[in-house]
């Protein structure tokens, strides 16, 4: 028998019924938001709805010799979800459950499909909050975030993902489960292997249950400000002012005037106008009427303007118009969307090394900011239907040299995938490449999990 046969076979003898092999549904299975292509078309796509499936999954592909690639709602822009000749796309939307709330310890067990705005929908009701805010909240799910440790728009305050997760119940490529972590807030027994799957892209296991660590509902007031700068290299300097300050926003959102070009095109409004970048801040907590006043006055001498949201109609306006980014550019064409991340101190080098790239190689680099932590978004489209052209992946490939050289790294919250794993040896150089590839190793020493991606 063929590969694909026995990998069906398998399937039907440890999850019967379970195996989707219709063409239409493997078609909408392929890939994730990154446009990267499929380099084949799946045996089958599996939607398991307990841990006992997730398990049955795992044994049958394992035990027939063939390779799974876990999906939960698609929503990266690595290429770490697309599937390949022969594989099983083991797609975790259907495990979508809120498991457990628990108000005093301040924590929840959830499933990983649940998404990541639907979960905090429903804390709130118990004046909760689960604080990972990626741009794509309301597409993306929980597992998807734990998987890449996702981070967002509250990065500056509350941290990446990693910082919200206390254990996981964890599938391995042969069907043994796992439970890594602890439901204590403090816990050091044994090598942290709960941090390690975070941002393991789906290489070292399959999340089948998270424990969350949460917070009160951010119920005190938020103040919401924006300020337009001239040009990109004022806006910079204003958000170094505003670290070096002391001060700490919630959220602090960075964009310079191509990226401003395309949201206005896109939602046919311009609070800047005509300005070279613009700048969101948004306080929160007891003190945050007071802290937006001083960041104001820290704001107003570089700036061309500042305002102040004085409804809650006004701060989501004004929201609204960052978070209208990507969707902006993805309506212009398709996206290769890159994630560098630099010392803050170098956030002024990094645009100004961006804009002699696109000088270079003909190419015009949107790039938006979380100005709070250094993590930046340049963005390349290309025409709808073409291929990436190579003076894209020249141009694509400078920057993350720039980034390295400016002490930074590949991907600050997107992952590796496919779509970077050209250069991460430059990241991590031979003896850590190594080192990652017998950890990945111990975990799946026949590369079952997501074969292809990241390290191999």
């Amino acid at each position: 028998m063929s590969l694909h046969q026995d990998v069906l076979t398998a399937l039907e003898r440890e999850a019967p019924g379970l195996a989707q092999t219709d063409a239409e549904l493997i078609a909408t299975h392929l890939t994730d938001r990154s446009g990267y292509p499929a380099s084949g078309v799946p045996a089958a796509v599996v939607h398991p709805t307990s841990t006992a499936q997730i398990q049955a999954v795992c044994r049958a592909v394992s035990g027939a010799g063939g390779s799974i690639v876990v999906r939960g709602a698609g929503s990266g822009v690595a290429g770490g979800a697309t599937a390949g000749e022969d594989q099983v796309v083991l797609c975790l939307e259907h495990l979508n459950a809120i498991l457990e709330v628990s108000a005093q310890d301040l924590t929840a067990r959830v499933q990983p499909g649940i998404l990541n705005g639907a979960l905090n929908q429903m804390l709130a009701q118990q004046g909760l909050w689960w604080p990972p805010d990626p741009a794509s909240k309301d597409i993306s799910s929980v597992g998807g975030n734990i998987a890449t440790n996702a981070g967002g728009l509250l990065c500056a305050k509350y941290g990446v993902t990693r910082e919200s997760v206390l254990a996981l119940d964890v599938v391995l490529a042969d069907g043994s489960l796992v439970r890594m972590g602890h439901n204590t807030v403090k816990g050091v027994t044994g090598y942290d292997l709960t941090a390690l799957m975070v941002g393991s892209e789906g290489t070292l296991g399959v999340i089948a249950e998270a424990t969350l660590k949460l917070r009160p509902a951010r119920t005190a007031a938020e103040v919401t400000l924006s300020a337009v700068f001239d040009d990109v290299g004022a806006a910079v300097r204003a958000a170094q002012a505003v670290v070096a300050s002391g001060l700490q926003p919630a959220i602090m959102e960075l964009m310079d005037e191509p990226t401003i070009r395309y949201v206005v095109d896109y939602l046919g409004v311009d609070p800047t106008d005509g300005g070279g970048a613009y700048l969101l801040i948004q306080t929160d907590g007891a003190g945050a009427s007071e802290e937006a006043h001083a960041l104001a006055d820290l704001l107003a001498p570089g700036a061309r303007s500042v305002a102040r949201a004085a409804t809650h109609e006004q701060a989501e306006g004004m929201l609204a118009f960052r978070r209208a980014c990507f969707p902006a550019f993805e309506r212009a064409g398709s996206t290769l969307v890159e994630d560098i991340a630099v010392p803050r101190s170098k956030m002024a080098q990094a645009f100004a090394r961006i804009r002699e790239i696109e000088a270079k190689f003909g190419v015009e680099v949107p790039t938006a900011a979380h100005a709070g932590d250094g993590n930046l978004h340049p963005i390349f489209i290309i025409p709808f239907g073409d291929q990436i052209p190579q003076n894209v992946w020249d141009a694509a490939s400078e920057i993350f040299g720039v980034a390295l050289e400016l002490g930074g790294t590949l991907t600050g919250e997107h992952g590796v995938g496919v779509l970077k794993k050209r250069w991460l040896g430059d990241e991590l150089g031979g003896v850590q490449m190594a080192l990652q590839s017998r950890v990945r190793s111990a975990f799946d020493p026949e590369r079952v999990l997501n074969p292809g991606k990241v390290l191999d």
